[in-house]
């Protein structure tokens, strides 16, 4: 094995493993930034060691003991300055029981350590951007650098965000522990939150050339089953879940081999995975079953389903897409579930009905500079023939989006309202 392959294993093993090690030393130590300091330590050795002596047999295994001594030391300095050396004479004792302490932390419910890590990255004393860095950091293994590429941002910017993130929990001695069964429900909507921003983010990309960034979206998928098997009786949990599955299904129809967006209707559903499907529909019943009535997330896995069951976009249930939309708009009312409710309205009942619900949303701030307004209204305004309207619309739609592939559709159906437009009047 070359030095480069050895250290893009050692990166790679680093990620699937660091959540764990970071979890664990957090719950011993009582200090994310620390555990995830000793943590990189662990990848450090790794590097300096692996490309000379090569990968051992269990590299897992081999960064939990280099972690675990390391934080052997540190405990050790700590009981030695809280015990002002007066118990140096113990000091081998006192690391027996250092180790044993730490053994039983690192053998402990992952799932359980890993919660806590959760709740304690997205906890509400943190900004939502700072609570979205520091969930990939520490529970998506990812990289400053690699945050940074995922959401174009620059990389000091993102290190800052995660240093003050860290610093922010030290100083508001936010405990590594599970909330209150009262305080649960109300902790759990930020979590959500943030494992579905990390999956828009790489189901949509907001910015950049590419559509979709596909390691942002199985990072959340695997964050949420996370979530669903260590609190198994949180419906919203398992309606992202659902949710998240779904629109993941649909990935390798979205794109054209050359990479630009093929609409929903479009697609060619023998493309979708039928198995992520079927575990999305389960986890969809599973969240009906337990909630009396369904959050907003479980609405919104309802939506998808509707289009992952019609076998052909002709056979998509409309009227019951724009009825879960109403329903959501009652849970979850925002500017952006209106803007998707003209677009199901408009389809189950006509482009007129859809283009009535937008006359409320021209108004709002929120989406001035947001680029599916226009889009939508562009769409909407060319089945109604009214192809000038629509070609100014889609033009002012490719002028707010970041993403360069969305562009090139938008431009492309704002040349196709303009011919549809001569075509009409020749």
């Amino acid at each position: 094995m070359t030095t480069a392959e050895a250290r893009r294993t050692i990166h790679a093993l680093f990620r699937l493993e660091s959540p764990r090690l970071i979890a664990a030393l957090s719950r011993l130590l009582r200090d994310v930034g620390e555990a995830e300091e000793l943590a990189q330590d662990a990848l450090v050795s790794a590097l300096e060691h692996w490309p000379e002596t090569g990968v051992p047999e269990n590299p897992a295994a081999w960064l939990m003991a280099t972690a675990k001594r390391r934080a052997i030391d540190e405990l050790r300095r700590r009981k030695l300055l809280e015990r002002k050396h007066r118990e140096l004479g113990a000091g081998a004792e006192l690391e027996q029981d250092l180790e044993r302490e730490l053994e039983q932390a690192l053998d402990s419910d992952l799932g359980d350590d890993l919660l806590r890590l959760m709740f304690t990255a997205c906890h509400p004393v943190l900004s939502r951007d700072a609570r979205v860095a520091l969930t990939l950091r520490l529970l998506g293994g990812l990289s400053t650098d690699e945050i940074a590429r995922a959401f174009l941002a620059a990389e000091p910017t993102i290190a800052q965000r995660i240093v003050r993130a860290k610093r922010t929990l030290a100083e508001a001695s936010v405990p590594f522990e599970l909330p209150s069964k009262h305080e649960l429900r109300a902790r759990l909507g930020s979590v959500l939150e943030v494992i579905y921003l990390v999956f828009n983010e790489g189901y949509s990309a907001t910015a950049g050339e590419d559509l979709m960034r596909p390691a942002l979206c199985q990072d959340a998928i695997r964050l949420g089953r996370v979530l669903c098997s260590s609190l198994p009786e949180q419906a919203e949990a398992h309606g992202l879940l659902a949710l998240m599955l779904i629109q993941s299904s649909r990935a390798a129809a979205r794109t054209t081999a050359e990479g630009q967006p093929v609409l929903l209707l479009e697609q060619d559903r023998s493309l979708w995975d039928r198995e992520q499907i079927r575990e999305g529909l389960a986890a969809l019943a599973h969240a009906v079953e337990l909630a009396g009535h369904a959050g907003s997330y479980t609405l919104q896995a309802a939506i998808a389903a509707c289009h992952a069951r019609a076998q052909a976009a002709e056979d998509t249930d409309w009227p019951r897409i724009a009825a879960l939309y109403l329903a959501l708009s009652e849970r979850a009312p925002s500017p952006i579930v209106e803007l998707n409710r003209a677009v199901a309205v408009g389809m189950a009942f006509g482009p007129a009905h859809g283009l009535r619900i937008l006359e409320v949303l021209e108004d709002d701030p929120t989406l001035e500079h947001y680029p599916l307004l226009p889009a939508v209204r562009g769409d909407l305004l060319a089945k109604l023939e009214r192809h000038a309207e629509a070609s100014a619309e889609f033009e002012r739609a490719a002028e707010l989006t970041r993403n360069a592939r969305e562009r090139e559709v938008l431009l492309q159906r704002a040349q196709a309202s303009r011919r549809a437009k001569v075509d009409v009047s020749s």
